[in-house]
């Protein structure tokens, strides 16, 4: 195990990079908080209880504003880290990097300068802390949090409700069950009437947090003492009061040493008559030392907890940042590879819609194996080979001239004209693949994750890729008439031949009782002429119904397969930066959420290898 020196140590730095990020104690943080889970101790008391003078005394340095009314405005972290004996005595502040202060009297006045950037001089309080380290080898290693005075009157220039506010902020960071509480309380005072007494009972029945002081002591009247609540008799709590003497206000005027006002104090407990019995265990040092070993014993109990909120922290972060999408980099390489990143996101849906992964792909079956027959069917040949339309339509494709033996031209006419109105559904095929195909291009935009934070990309994408459906759609048409059209071009004279030879057999076997001439111009010819025109048709439905498909599948849905963003990404390839930052427009309330969540990632997994390091290398 790590000696407890380091852990402190790396408590510290992690409350300092908490705080940097916007996650400290008593705020309104919109992530997990790991400043709240993370041991500290709270000091709290009542205006004029002389709670800056005992922190003033466990630094052994006069740093902290002084004054009427409320002084301590905004929460004050206070880190002391032990140096080596002989060593210089600095402070840091997290709000002014690489500045060190060795002159104390400047600390005081940069905390009442911050104290006013955030809260203004009206008198306003605000929960965001201030971060001060004070590195010497006069302190031990503790982290103290000053907190505003409890207050019960407003002064003025402040709202009526300063009081409630106050009580607010430092609830909030005494009911933490990490938080140490340090309740001081003035001696010449009744401690029933304690402030900071009544609100650590509050937060806190059990007594397992609160450590109570008792300051000024020398200042009660002659006679009397505070044994009693010293040793139990009047209040008593789970932990020894620890007595305090702070500096006098004429010390203060005179600005006397805080070493020399620790060696007064020693002597005045020493040489106490009531508390020489108590001397060891009363004093600013002997409550330094105690609250360093307590707050180590604590961290070292909380270390489990700490890493399971760490972990905890870290799942829900990166759960988080992956329904947000990663950071886009700011070059222009980086942009192009995770635009190109997206559209295969989206293809690979897309395909996936077309090849039965997802639904979709199956109405374009649909459009195949019914729609395209039933038009077929639907199509008007019975008006087209009815007796009246064969008539005239043999009548006049033989002019002046009557055939002679079979009516080809008529024949061709009747085939012709048939085969014209394969166009229409031919044409709704394509069509209808096309709005097939869009739709699902609609779909697998926003099914791709990836591209729900960028709204430009999307509407780019969707109009690259139906530009590209409708040039596909255009080459599957002119492929499907051009189908169509090789049927009229070119009639399957086999079809024919065969029937001949079925007429033959047929007239030898039948005596005629007619003249030839009479039977040629007869309605059954014209019935014979339509049942064979209609044979034909039927037999070139068939084979359309075949060949359609084949073309708009080849021409539309494996083209949209194989390169629906084809010239979207040559586009891409020849554009600037400035004009790929442009599809990658986030919400900025969405760029900052993530910039947010990212760096909390990142101090969380940091926190938990130091953690991890600090305990086993111990």
């Amino acid at each position: 195990m790590a000696t407890m020196e380091s852990l402190i140590g790396l408590v510290n730095r992690i409350q300092r990079a908490c705080t940097a990020l916007g996650d400290y104690g008593g705020g309104n943080n919109a992530l997990s908080s790991l400043w709240e889970a993370l041991p500290s101790v709270a000091v709290v008391g009542g205006q004029s209880s002389g709670k800056s003078s005992v922190l003033e005394s466990i630094v052994g340095r006069d740093f902290l504003p002084r004054g009427s009314g409320i002084v301590t405005r905004r929460p004050l972290v206070l880190q002391l880290l032990k140096t080596e004996h002989g060593t210089d005595e600095y402070a840091e502040f997290l709000h002014l990097t690489n500045k060190r202060f060795t002159n104390f009297s400047l600390v005081r006045k940069e905390i009442q300068d911050e104290t006013d950037r955030i809260t203004g001089k009206n008198k306003q309080i605000s929960p965001v802390p201030i971060h001060l380290s004070i590195f010497s080898p006069n302190v031990v290693d503790l982290t103290l949090i000053d907190l505003p005075g409890l207050t019960k009157v407003a002064v003025e220039g402040q709202p009526e409700t300063i009081a409630e506010d106050i009580e607010s902020m430092v609830r909030s960071y005494v009911a933490k069950p990490s938080c140490l509480i340090l309740a001081i309380s003035p001696a010449n005072q009744d401690i029933a009437t304690s402030d900071a007494i009544k609100l650590a009972k509050e937060v806190d029945p059990t007594g397992d947090r609160t450590f109570g002081v008792l300051t000024k002591l020398d200042l009660m009247d002659k006679g009397t003492n505070a044994l009693d609540v010293i040793e139990g008799r009047s209040y008593r709590m789970q932990y020894p009061w620890v007595g305090i003497v702070n500096r006098s206000q004429a010390d203060i005027n005179k600005n006397v040493d805080m070493m020399v006002a620790r060696r007064k104090e020693r002597e005045y407990f020493e040489t106490s008559p009531d508390y020489g019995h108590l001397a060891n265990k009363m004093g600013s040092e002997y409550l330094a030392k105690m609250l360093s070993k307590l707050l180590e014993s604590v961290i070292r109990a909380r270390i489990p907890n700490i890493i399971a909120l760490i972990n905890r922290s870290i799942e829900e972060l990166e759960r988080e940042l992956d329904q947000l999408g990663r950071p886009i980099a700011i070059d222009a390489g980086a942009k192009l590879y995770n635009i190109l990143g997206m559209c295969r996101a989206f293809e690979k849906i897309f395909k996936e819609h077309l090849d039965g992964g997802r639904p979709g792909g199956a109405r374009i079956y649909g459009i195949f194996d019914y729609q395209l027959p039933g038009a077929i069917r639907k199509l008007p040949f019975d008006r087209h080979l009815s007796l009246e339309s064969v008539k005239r339509i043999v009548s006049q494709s033989d002019g002046y001239q009557p055939h002679l033996i079979a009516p080809e031209m008529g024949y061709r006419r009747l085939i012709e004209g048939s085969l014209h109105l394969f166009r229409g559904p031919a044409e709704a095929s394509v069509n209808a693949v096309h709005s097939v195909l869009k739709e699902l291009v609609r779909k697998s935009i926003a099914e791709t994750e990836e591209l729900k934070r960028f709204p430009s990309l999307q509407t780019e994408l969707a109009a690259a890729a139906n530009s590209s459906l409708e040039k596909f759609r255009e080459e599957s048409m002119k492929s499907v008439l051009r189908l169509v059209d090789m049927e009229a071009s070119y009639l399957t004279v086999d079809f024919f031949r065969k029937l001949h030879v079925m007429d033959t057999q047929g007239s030898q076997n039948t005596s005629l009782s007619l003249p030839t001439t009479v039977e040629q111009n007869g309605e059954k010819q014209f019935r014979t002429i339509a049942s064979n025109v209609a044979g034909y048709i039927k037999m070139v439905a068939d084979t359309l119904a075949n060949t359609i498909p084949k073309a708009v599948v080849h021409c539309q849905v494996r083209q949209a397969k194989l390169a629906l963003l084809n010239y979207f990404y040559t586009q891409m390839s020849q554009r600037q930066g400035k004009h790929l930052g442009q599809l990658l427009d986030e919400n900025p309330a969405l760029m900052e959420r993530r910039l947010l969540c990212a760096k909390r990632l990142e101090l969380y997994k940091k926190a938990r290898d130091e953690i991890d390091a600090a305990v086993w290398l111990g």
